[in-house]
């Protein structure tokens, strides 16, 4: 087992509530907490429900305070021992449930607690129903020389998963089902059920003020306080070897027998690893193994009309719903890599009902007023190489000829001009876009009404992409027996086109060229996005200009962890994310590290060396990272200077996509 704690973490509290636990449904809802069973975050709690998949994400159980009586030897003596903790806004921690945490495991994605009683063992596993809002936690008392009282309080809320609830007017309508009570916290509110398989459940109404959530605190957030309703009092008992159940759920009719539902969680994450396995036949170390079920995590069901089996990506837990850019990038190792290519299909198909004037949009909003947003300029060139990378590994020409005019008509909006700016130089063939007070690629951070990085102009890596796009129409026109011309002779002009951004004194490309800045129409400064120029499949660069932007960017730019966004010797070079939302949007990509710029990295390392097992080394800090930060998956962002802290999602689904793509191209190449 990769993720296993003892007490050297589990005892020491900064620690354990440092390290994020992650389960996830497959419909967009989750459960998360920490290893200290501390809520830290407001998107901690045990039943986030998607009520609108794969969004629509609202906290129904926060948590479960548990406390047990026990003693092996003189039963009517018994002690109690208090197994959870909570840290109030006076900074008070009590009850140090923490310090009778003797392991933390994972067993797949599922958290395991093993808490020491005396000379009794009680362990506790939280998972769920894959496909529904059920979660399941489930305890069972392994070691024991007498019975064990089990007594909790659960605490309940109803709130969209970015905001914090203070003490209201609620009172929850309270009814008895089978094996539970059912509850809806108001009027027009969608009902969730308590069950359990053996526990009495006694409703009760009492509300508890003021947790502290702490990362907020650090995050410089403003809501960083919440109260929770006590709605329920859940007691039973236990004797050595027997378990309790209890679930939480949105269906009346979940499933209370534990066991079966275990099996169910366990038997579907072994076929995971199966898939892997049969499709490409490669050794699967347990680092591999682990993300194979982190990838899963990710992949959400997206109903669109026309389109049954419509799926997506979730970009990032906690906070992120999901964004095209970032699906079309993650779908390679998501799904390719992991043997789901009927999953990647599905994503390739649901995604066209989306394109508009050529573009895809920047994400979908969680809240049904938003309307949809198409400011991005590279999400739709993304989606063409995800549809490449989808053909490489299947040769799938129904979908290929259904998805063309599709790919056509994205190239034709391109030349022709779309949103924002967004336009072909007919000078040169380069793409050129933006527009004041707009942001339009991946690095696109605004405050108020200011663009942190506008790059505004020919950004490299999108026209790097677009160079990648024409060199895919071409190939595909060719398999199907249409016309490649156009597409070839556009492309030629484009490589020659791309010369402008060969910075030959110093050896590297530009970033933007032909910027608004009549002072510095070409911005010099040293960042990763040339990359892509060198990894994906068509590059515009010679063979010297390939090796020494690779070289570049490994001296400046690589951590341990990824690459920084900005070169650290640069004036506006920052080296640590943290402080206020302001401070850290900053920083964002101005030298912090981004996981998934890995994969570039070795692709285009690949490329340029043809050394598979000197660029595997450059994984080797990802397999350290999985016991950190979010326990079993790749954070989206670490610190540019050392010690490289973990920040921002504890789960991305870039970062563990492009680890998974750049293994499989470490493994299967030569």
């Amino acid at each position: 087992m990769m993720i296993d704690f003892g007490r050297e973490v589990c005892g020491h509290l900064p620690l354990a509530e440092s390290r994020e636990w992650l389960v996830t449904n497959g419909l967009g809802g989750y459960a998360s907490g920490t290893v200290a069973g501390l809520l830290t975050r407001r998107y901690h709690g045990l039943l986030l429900a998607a009520l609108k998949p794969p969004l629509g994400r609202t906290l129904l159980l926060a948590k479960i305070d548990e406390t047990v009586e026990y003693d092996g030897i003189y039963p009517e003596n018994g002690r109690y021992y208090p197994l959870h903790l909570n840290r109030w806004s006076n900074g008070t921690v009590e009850a140090n449930g923490h310090h009778h945490i003797n392991r933390f495991h994972l067993e797949g994605t599922i958290p395991v607690w093993t808490f020491g009683i005396a000379n009794a063992l009680l362990e506790k596993r939280i998972w769920m129903e894959q496909g529904a809002n059920t979660t399941y936690i489930q305890y069972r008392l392994t070691r024991a020389t007498g019975p064990l009282s089990f007594e909790a309080k659960a605490f309940i809320n109803y709130r969209d998963y970015h905001s914090t609830t203070i003490y209201n007017d609620w009172y929850p309508d309270v009814g008895d089902v089978v094996n539970g009570i059912g509850l809806t916290m108001f009027d027009g509110a969608t009902p969730f059920y308590l069950l359990s398989d053996r526990a009495d459940i006694l409703p009760q109404f009492d509300w508890y003020e003021d947790f502290l959530l702490s990362k907020e605190e650090e995050r410089g957030q403003n809501d960083i306080e919440e109260d929770h309703i006590y709605a329920a009092q859940i007691r039973t008992v236990l004797r050595p070897g027997e378990s309790l159940t209890l679930v939480a759920s949105t269906e009346p009719t979940a499933d209370i027998d534990g066991e079966a539902a275990y099996a169910r969680r366990r038997g579907y994450e072994q076929e995971l690893l199966n898939q892997v396995r049969k499709a490409h036949l490669w050794a699967m170390p347990e680092p591999i193994g682990q993300l194979v079920l982190a990838a899963d995590q990710f992949l959400v069901q997206k109903p669109v009309e026309g389109e049954e089996n419509g799926r997506s990506i979730i970009a990032g837990y906690h906070w992120s719903s999901d964004w095209s850019r970032d699906t079309m990038i993650a779908l390679p190792g998501l799904t390719l890599a992991t043997g789901r290519t009927d999953i990647a299909a599905a994503i390739l198909r649901t995604y066209t009902h989306f394109l508009n004037q050529g573009m895809l949009p920047n994400h979908f909003p969680d809240a049904t007023q938003q309307s949809i947003e198409y400011n991005s300029v590279d999400a739709s060139l993304w989606y063409i190489e995800a549809v490449r990378a989808y053909y490489a590994a299947t040769s799938d020409e129904t979908l290929l000829r259904q998805l063309y005019p599709v790919l056509a008509d994205i190239i034709s909006w391109y030349q022709r001009g779309t949103r924002f700016g967004i336009r072909m130089d007919a000078a040169d063939g380069l793409i050129y876009a933006g527009e004041a007070g707009h942001r339009l690629t991946w690095m696109d951070i605004k405050i108020d009404d200011r663009v942190v990085t506008p790059r505004i102009g020919k950004p490299i890596e999108v026209n790097a992409l677009w160079y990648n796009a024409l060199g895919i129409m071409a190939d595909f026109a060719q398999q199907l027996g249409e016309d490649a011309t156009p597409y070839l002779q556009l492309s030629r002009r484009v490589a020659q086109g791309f010369q402008h951004f060969w910075n030959e004194p110093l050896g590297y490309c530009y970033d933007v060229v032909d910027t608004p800045d009549v002072l510095a129409r070409n911005d010099g400064r040293l960042r990763p996005n040339q990359l892509l120029a060198v990894s994906l499949p068509h590059s515009p660069l010679t063979p010297e200009q390939q090796r020494s932007v690779v070289d570049a960017c490994a001296r400046h730019l690589l951590s341990a962890h990824g690459l920084r966004t900005l070169s650290p010797d640069d004036k506006d070079y920052a080296g640590h994310y943290q402080g206020n939302p302001t401070e850290r949007d900053e920083a964002y990509h101005q030298g912090t590290v981004w996981s998934w710029l890995l994969g570039p990295f070795i692709s285009a390392h690949i490329r340029v060396y043809q050394d598979l097992e000197q660029a595997r080394t450059y994984l080797t800090s990802m397999a350290h990272h999985l016991t950190d930060h979010g326990v079993g998956s790749i954070s989206e962002i670490f610190d540019g200077d050392p010690p490289f802290t973990p920040r921002g999602c504890i789960a991305k689904a870039t970062s563990v996509a492009e680890v998974l793509r750049a293994w499989q191209a470490t493994e299967t190449r030569g």
